[in-house]
């Protein structure tokens, strides 16, 4: 009878479970079912369904960092001791696992292809990087782009170039001309980190080494005037290699659509109010106009050079309210 009839749901539109997080084996994960209904709970992504052990990127999640609404992770969100050793074990299968990753842990990376770019090199130096490519078999490129691993820069300090920016926000070393010198003579690759920029290259390697989200994750950016420093459009290649967003309207601190926005900076202090205030106006350093307050509720006004500095340290540095 047509009072029976069951409705139907249409292909594809069949809610599909999170995966579980409990394994196969028992041991020290044998606890109550409702304690691990309750972390499922917390831990399901903001963005997708997945429910996961560690931060790593899945076919059926585009996301790097899966976590909830308040950027925590499934070892955030447990105070047993015991829980944490074991959602910090690597998986057994983990050098097979990062093989399939564009950045790898020192020693694996090594072993995949290298692409190099140089940053504020003389001709002289841009010759010898090319011998070195073809020593070491790598890729020389003038324009960076994702498949670069190595940034070669002149000195021991890094400088605001876009090609070193990018280079900092995509997790590549960024190396001194000495490593060129130290391949060249050995004709091997050498070690990268004796010749490292320290600071805030090396702590953008090691996040995306770790796979954490990038520097301006769950950020929103609006540019507003003009920029003669740096090119707006140089600004907006920046914030997308920091996996920012860009808003094309200047963002109203009574609005509604302001006050939905809920994402957590994940780079911002914990207690800090970085942390859920996400959306900034940044302005020419140059420009006459500049704003009376620093924040206006969930908005903030800064400088491009605060900006700048962000992305040479990789940290989301304070500003004075």
């Amino acid at each position: 009878m047509p009072g029976n009839r069951q409705p139907r749901v249409r292909s594809g539109n069949q809610p599909r479970p999170a995966p579980t997080m409990e394994p196969a084996s028992g041991g020290a994960w044998a606890h109550s079912r409702a304690a691990l209904d309750r972390l499922e709970k917390l831990l399901r992504c903001s963005r997708c369904t997945n429910v996961l052990r560690e931060p790593v990127c899945l076919g059926g999640c585009e996301h790097i960092f899966c976590s909830n609404i308040f950027g925590l992770r499934p070892v955030d969100c447990t105070d047993s001791e015991n829980m944490k050793s074991l959602l910090l074990l690597p998986e057994k299968n983990e050098s097979s696992s990062t093989s399939h990753c564009s950045v790898m842990h020192t020693g694996q990376r090594r072993d995949g292809p290298l692409v190099l770019i140089g940053s504020g090199l003389s001709s002289e130096q841009q010759k010898m990087l090319s011998e070195l490519a073809a020593i070491l078999k790598a890729k020389k490129c003038t324009e960076f782009d994702s498949t670069v691993t190595h940034v070669i820069v002149p000195g021991d300090i890094v400088q605001s170039t876009l090609k070193c920016m990018l280079g900092i926000l995509s997790g590549c070393w960024i190396l001194k001309f000495e490593w060129v010198k130290a391949c060249l003579q050995r004709k091997e690759c050498e070690q990268e980190e004796k010749y490292e920029i320290p600071g805030g290259p090396q702590r953008s390697r090691l996040n995306r080494e770790q796979l954490l989200p990038k520097l301006f994750d769950g950020c929103y950016f609006y540019f507003g005037g003009t920029f003669r420093h740096h090119p707006k459009d140089n600004l907006i290649k920046l914030v997308t290699a920091a996996g920012g967003q860009i808003l094309s309207r200047k963002p109203k601190p009574d609005s509604d659509v302001t006050q939905t926005i809920n994402t957590v900076a994940y780079h911002a202090k914990p207690d800090s109010d970085q942390r859920f205030c996400t959306q900034y106006i940044i302005y020419e350093d140059l420009s006459n106009h500049r704003p009376e307050r620093v924040r206006q509720g969930k908005v903030w006004m800064a400088p491009s050079s605060w900006f700048i500095d962000c992305v040479m340290s990789f940290e989301l540095l304070p500003l004075d309210s």
